[in-house]
Order: structure tokens, then C-alpha cells, then sequence
């Protein structure tokens, strides 16, 4: 039986993530091993790879994005065998796709202005 991952794995795994998507080269090994694991990608050999073929700006957020369907994990039902931990990283994937929203949002309807102290 696989473990779910905690709250705390979400939201790290998310930070990584959002944080790779603005620059490939954050991506850490435990971010890389969700993200590969998820319907859609593969691991491109190793770390290295996986950074190389995202390395253009916007193309992981693009992919993550074209992958959100199938990265729901709707065929596991509550109380079937390892739904728990599929649940946690719908949980993880759809944290990841909020923070896109929310960043799309800010951008649409506010205009940051920085001030000099």
C-alpha cells in the first residue's frame, strides 16, 4: 500500500515546482520525482534531462497545464486500495495549477507598484 503524502510534502513539492516553472533550474530531486511520475512526463533519463527539455520559459507551467486531466486520478474512488495516496497527489497537482490561476488573476487585474523608501 503506497503512504499519502503529508501536507507538508503538498505544499513543498508545490513550492518546488511553481518555483522550477520560473526558473528550470530550481527544480529539485523530489519536485523532479512528482512531476516524472505524473501522467504526461517522463523522466528524460535524469534530473538533467528533465531540466533540459523544459529549459524554455513557460514550457513546464504549458505542460502541467495540458496534463491536468489525467493527473486528477478520477479512477480511484474513496476507500479503494492506494486512493488516499492518488488523492494526495491530485491534491499536490491542483495546488500547483492554483498558484498558476492566481498568478494569471494578479496579473489581469492589479498593477504592482513598487515604491522607493
Amino acid at each position: 500500500m503506497l503512504k499519502p503524502l503529508t501536507e507538508r510534502e503538498k505544499k513543498n513539492i508545490a513550492r518546488n515546482i511553481i518555483a522550477a516553472c520560473r526558473d528550470i533550474e530550481k527544480l529539485n530531486g523530489t519536485g523532479y520525482r512528482f512531476i516524472m511520475n505524473c501522467s504526461g512526463f517522463i523522466a528524460h533519463y535524469d534530473i538533467n534531462g528533465f531540466k533540459d527539455a523544459y529549459s524554455e520559459p513557460g514550457s513546464l507551467q504549458r505542460a502541467i497545464e495540458r496534463n491536468a486531466k489525467p493527473n486528477q486520478w478520477a479512477n480511484f474512488r474513496p476507500g479503494e486500495q492506494n486512493a488516499d495516496y492518488y488523492h494526495s497527489k491530485r491534491d499536490t497537482y491542483n495546488m500547483i495549477l492554483g498558484a498558476f490561476c492566481a498568478h494569471q488573476f494578479m496579473r489581469d487585474h492589479f498593477t504592482i507598484v513598487h515604491i522607493a523608501g
